[in-house]
């Protein structure tokens, strides 16, 4: 397919962690955002998320700046709306489309490096499967799911495990 037929990119990808460039984040984030929205009957091209390939540095930081907490995490997302569930166990409203050729913004996710490879390590799981599971957990989020509370994470957990079954992911749980 030549760039003239080449679907627009869903996931605008910073790499601020050049380390990341060696695991071919855009790929992995695209495909995985690609199948997030399809399982949940969404058109992909309508949309776009924007993800930012940090390193922990970096991801401390925006956890002390958002959540209060001095520490890397795997993943964070910034939802564009709130599309929370009326009632825990639902699922959310969903997402607005901005129409015509224009693509809805659904969020920002930023995913730390070496804290996704300890955890891959610890957990003895490939790399690019635990990353493909946190991009898909951190879409989930931007379409307005949550585990805070048992039954949100059970939808959610659910759904993250459908998802990656379909990119032929083992069940993370």
């Amino acid at each position: 397919m030549g760039p003239e037929n080449r679907m627009p990119d869903l996931v605008d990808v910073v790499i601020e962690a050049p380390v990341w460039a060696a695991h071919d984040l855009a790929h992995l984030a695209e495909v995985a955002a690609r199948a997030t929205l399809d399982h949940l009957g969404l058109d992909a091209a309508r949309f776009e998320i924007a993800l930012l390939g940090c390193d922990d540095t970096r991801m401390a930081a925006l956890n002390s700046d958002f959540r209060g907490k001095a520490s890397p995490t795997n993943v964070l997302s910034w939802p564009a709306h709130d599309l929370s569930a009326p009632q825990p166990g639902t699922r959310p409203s969903p997402p607005p489309d901005a129409g015509g050729t224009v693509a809805a913004e659904l969020g920002d996710i930023a995913i730390a490096l070496q804290t996704c490879q300890r955890e891959a390590a610890a957990q003895t799981k490939p790399f690019q499967d635990h990353v493909s599971h946190l991009l898909v957990h951190g879409c989930l989020h931007l379409l307005g799911y949550d585990h805070i509370s048992a039954k949100d994470a059970a939808l959610m957990e659910g759904l993250e495990v459908e998802i990656l079954a379909k990119l032929g992911i083992a069940n993370p749980y």
